[in-house]
């Protein structure tokens, strides 16, 4: 069984940055991949960022260019470095591994 904590969510002003962090408990961290999703009040869970074992990132379009996604092998733990933050980058941010798990989400708010 693998155990995702997110970290790093909070309230911030549009413009500001955030990083949040996941650091799975149990199974296998370097050999799969990662990936950060959302979902906004009254929305459907989406796709923000993911990063292959290898490193290679991936973006939804909405975000790229401002969120960086990256990962620390030697300390099972990926990040999610978030830029120029707008108000609707609000949504709980959850992380999820490769193996089909998720995390139980960190909460971003961007006050305009």
């Amino acid at each position: 069984q693998v155990r995702l904590l997110e970290s790093g969510g909070g309230l911030v002003q549009a413009g500001d940055s955030l990083r949040l962090s996941c650091a799975p408990s149990g199974g296998t961290f370097s050999t799969y991949d990662m990936g950060w999703y959302r979902q906004a009040p009254g929305k459907g869970r989406e796709f923000v960022a993911s990063i292959s074992w290898s490193g290679v990132g991936a973006y939804a379009d909405s975000v790229k260019g401002r969120f960086t996604i990256s990962r620390d092998n030697a300390k099972n733990t990926v990040y999610l470095r978030m830029n120029s933050l707008k108000p609707e980058d609000t949504a709980i941010y959850y992380c999820k591994h490769g193996g089909g798990y998720w995390g139980q989400g960190t909460q971003v708010t961007v006050s305009s």
